[in-house]
């Protein structure tokens, strides 16, 4: 790279012959003075002032002053954070409120249950037929001054076992004062004759009563093997599925093995076999019965195939 030229020279200040020609810088005499201007640096304080000096004309700094400024300073401060906070706060005390209204309804509703307020007064028994339904709110006159959340099921249920025709049952506390029982009676299917009378039993022979004379519109129950008997059981389901008009004419049950269930209905008998099926065997037979009124057997065993003699 090429040095460039030197500047041109004003002719005032070309040199003389006794000047010798310098180059380089100027000495040091022949620098020009240079003035030089000091601007100070303002401070954060009022007119430029150091905060580090304090006016003459302000009164000192006392600890009272300090405490005042330190006070204003904290409760800013905890304003700041409270206007930040304000909705989480708001969140919080909404979630706390809730939660102590459900707190006190329980609370409320417990202790309203277990006072006297909701004492039971009325015991209604509900589904009784053959039973008389006074006699079950006797039993169960013990339960009348308890609250409904306190009744003993227990106690009810030590009172129901003396009622034997009753097969199941269900409480419900009807407030304030109200106690329902609703019961389901037996479905009796006959009655077992043997030494000491009539014995009335369900499906299940559970026997529900005994008398001496055979009960008016219960059939005779001539099962081999008893109420133990797998015998006994289908004709149990063959009697329960029997249609209203047909279990009225019913008069004899009779059977020696589970497929081998014969019925009596008035003048006619009926082989009906096995339990399975009873329903369709129940609508042939009184189809059968329907288009041939003067037969005195039918067969139903086969439901496909039902035979009128």
């Amino acid at each position: 790279m090429r040095r460039p030229a030197p500047l041109p020279v004003a002719p005032d200040e070309q040199p003389s012959d006794d000047q010798p020609v310098r180059r380089g810088r100027r000495a040091r005499d022949e620098t020009p003075e240079a003035v030089v201007t000091t601007i100070a640096p303002a401070a954060d304080g009022v007119d430029g002032a150091d905060p580090g000096i304090q006016d003459p004309d302000e009164p000192p700094l006392t600890q009272r002053d300090v405490w005042r400024a330190a006070r204003a300073r904290r409760k800013a401060l905890k304003s700041e954070i409270r206007r930040f906070t304000q909705r989480s706060r708001r969140r919080r005390m909404i979630w706390l409120s809730a939660l102590g209204a459900l707190v006190l309804l329980i609370s409320g509703t417990a202790l309203a249950a277990y006072s006297p307020l909701f004492a039971v007064e009325k015991v209604t028994v509900i589904g009784a037929s053959s039973l008389d339904p006074t006699q079950i709110e006797a039993a169960l006159a013990d339960q009348v001054g308890t609250p409904l959340a306190l009744v003993d099921a227990g106690e009810v249920k030590a009172a129901l076992i003396a009622f034997p025709l009753i097969e199941t049952y269900a409480l419900e506390a009807k407030p304030p004062h109200e106690l329902t029982v609703r019961i389901v009676e037996r479905t009796p299917v006959g009655v077992l004759s043997s030494d000491v009378g009539y014995t009335l039993v369900d499906a299940a022979g559970v026997a529900l009563a005994t008398t001496d004379a055979q009960p008016a519109g219960q059939p005779l129950l001539e099962i081999e093997g008893g109420t133990e008997s797998a015998a006994f059981e289908s004709a149990g389901l063959v009697v329960r599925s029997l249609p209203a008009d047909l279990r009225a004419q019913l008069t004899r049950v009779q059977a020696s093995s589970t497929d081998d269930v014969t019925l009596t209905l008035g003048e006619k008998t009926v082989v009906w076999g096995s339990s399975e099926q009873s329903g369709e065997k129940a609508l042939v037979l009184t189809r059968l019965v329907a288009a041939n009124p003067d037969a005195e057997t039918f067969d139903v065993s086969t439901p496909a195939v039902g035979i009128a003699g």
